[in-house]
Order: structure tokens, then C-alpha cells, then sequence
């Protein structure tokens, strides 16, 4: 996030918009934002934020005025700047298209190879498909490999008609991709399945189409027993998305000298987030993201 692309987005707009790229550029999570605001006496419930830079809510123009400006002081933003952007909220507009493979990972080409492959439109899969929940259980094995991933999506239909919400695995270089195990669990069965340096892009079905405003929950695995060592887990977001949940269990006799949650805008760029972490007694260790922007996020673990 560069102070130009901040500084478009406060001229522009939309406040929600605005809001997302200060919160980028200041470098904070959302707990420690609302820990900021209290500091100066102004209370505003975490989801609340997540709302709003979200675009799921918008300030009201006669209670949050407060609020906003309290944003733009711990967000080192000139007076007024978010405030002049709050206003009646602007309806229609439609939702706006997902960021590309290519401006978040380097092998995001490869990645439109396996769409092209399937007949798929790479910028609008999963377009009308709102991810309200996601929370991920990575198991790292003794010998340090990345094995078992669970992954459990709670997503919202904004149109008639989803049968799919379409995955895609990202392993580590030297990867036997052919190796790699997908296996759909609950809420949904495997379609077609593509694999390439690397990659691995699969169809989770629905046992209906969707109506629009549906809630729907799915569940699925990914098994990579290639024995490479596990530099952390980081999952993909190319739409704002709710809160996500990532678990890692660790090995409990070879432990990680240093463990941190990130957030990347893309996996080319020094972290916008980096908070340590540490595990529990039970050899778990939990990062919690309140809402994600596009970008990356995830833990890092370095070994040595």
C-alpha cells in the first residue's frame, strides 16, 4: 500500500474502500485499532469495524461522526478526510471484481492455465460467493512437513444459481503434485480436478444450486505428505472476507524457534502485519484475523 494509492482512496471514496486502505497502510490488525480508539475514549465493537471496511455497513451520519474522526486521529489521516466520505449509502453499485491470481502470487499465471483447462473464467470464480468464515486446521509433522490441512467455509449466495465454489493448493517447490490427496467432506462432492508445477485446482460441488441470500457450509481436506519442510500456512484472499481461523498443530518434541501471523497484500512484498505467537500447551497455536482484505494471510515458522 503506497501513500498514493491511500491518498486516491480518500479522494475518491467509497468510505469503505478508504478505510481499508488506511487500516493497510497504518500497519494494524483490527483488535489493535479498537484497542487505539478506547484509548481515547472511543468505543466501536471489532466486528463493527470489519463492517465497515467491508462495505457491509456504513457509518450513520448522525451517531458515528465521533467514531470516524477517532479513526482518522489513530490512523494519522488529515481532518475530515474519512468523514466528508460518510454519507447516504450509495446502493447498486454490485460487487466488485475479485483481485487476479497474477497481483498476489508470482504463479498466478499457472493458476489461469488450470481455469482456462475447465472452462473457467479465473476473475469470476467465486465472484457472487461471500466467504462469511473460514477457519483452517494445518498439521506439521515431526520430520517438519506440512500434512493435513481441514478446511471448513461458511459462504453467502449473492446470486441465484452457485453449484461450485472452486479451491485451489498452492505446495511447496518440489512438490509431487500427483501426490497431493483432496477429499470433500461435508456440503459438497469433488468435481474436476487439475494439477501443474506445483498447483492444484479443484471443484467442490454442491448437491444443489444455491438461492440467492443462502447461507451454505462446506468442508474439505488436502493431504500433502511430501516430506518438505514447512516454512508456515498461508491462504489466499481475492475478495474481503469475514473472520478467519488458523490453527496449526505443531510437533511437540521439534518445535519452531519463532512463529508469526501475517498479512501480505501480495507474496512478493515484506508483511503489512507481523505479531509473534506462541503455542498453547496443547502444541496449538491460533491466529485469529478478524477480517481479511485481498492479500495473504497466515503463520510463518521459521525452523533455525
Amino acid at each position: 500500500m503506497t501513500p498514493e494509492e491511500l491518498a486516491d482512496a480518500l479522494r475518491r471514496g467509497p468510505f469503505h474502500l478508504a478505510l481499508r486502505r488506511a487500516i493497510e497502510h497504518r500497519g494494524l490488525s483490527l483488535a489493535r485499532l479498537r484497542s487505539h480508539l478506547a484509548r481515547i475514549d472511543i468505543h466501536v465493537a471489532e466486528s463493527t469495524l470489519s463492517y465497515w471496511q467491508r462495505g457491509l455497513r456504513h457509518p450513520d451520519a448522525q451517531n458515528a461522526l465521533t467514531a470516524v474522526r477517532g479513526l482518522e486521529t489513530v490512523l494519522g489521516l488529515p481532518p475530515d478526510s474519512l468523514v466528508v466520505l460518510v454519507g447516504p449509502r450509495q446502493r447498486g453499485r454490485g460487487r466488485r471484481h475479485a483481485a487476479s491470481f497474477a497481483e498476489l502470487v508470482v504463479e498466478g499465471p499457472v493458476t489461469r492455465e488450470l481455469f482456462t483447462e475447465v472452462g473457467v473464467d479465473a476473475d469470476r470464480a467465486n465472484a457472487d460467493i461471500e466467504l462469511l468464515f473460514v477457519h483452517e486446521r494445518v498439521t506439521i509433522a515431526k520430520d517438519r512437513s506440512q500434512g493435513r490441512i481441514q478446511t471448513r467455509i461458511v459462504g453467502f449466495a449473492h446470486r441465484e444459481g452457485i453449484d461450485r465454489y472452486v479451491a485451489v493448493y498452492h505446495g511447496e517447490n518440489g512438490l509431487d503434485i500427483d501426490a497431493v490427496l483432496v477429499t470433500a467432506t461435508e456440503g459438497c462432492r469433488l468435481g474436476r480436478v487439475r494439477r501443474k508445477e506445483g498447483w492444484v485446482m479443484f471443484e467442490l460441488m454442491f448437491d444443489r444450486r444455491l438461492s440467492e441470500g443462502e447461507t451454505f457450509v462446506l468442508t474439505y481436506t488436502v493431504e500433502d505428505d511430501s516430506g518438505i519442510e514447512c516454512p508456515g500456512y498461508f491462504r489466499m484472499f481475492r475478495e474481503p472476507a469475514g473472520p478467519f481461523l488458523l490453527q496449526l498443530e505443531l510437533p511437540q518434541d521439534n518445535l519452531p524457534a519463532r512463529i508469526v501471523q501475517m498479512v501480505r497484500t501480495n507474496d512478493s512484498l515484506p508483511p503489512t502485519m507481523a505479531d509473534e505467537l506462541f503455542c498453547d500447551r496443547g502444541y496449538m497455536v491460533n491466529a485469529y484475523f478478524p477480517a481479511v482484505t485481498p492479500g495473504i494471510a497466515g503463520i510463518g515458522l521459521d525452523w533455525r
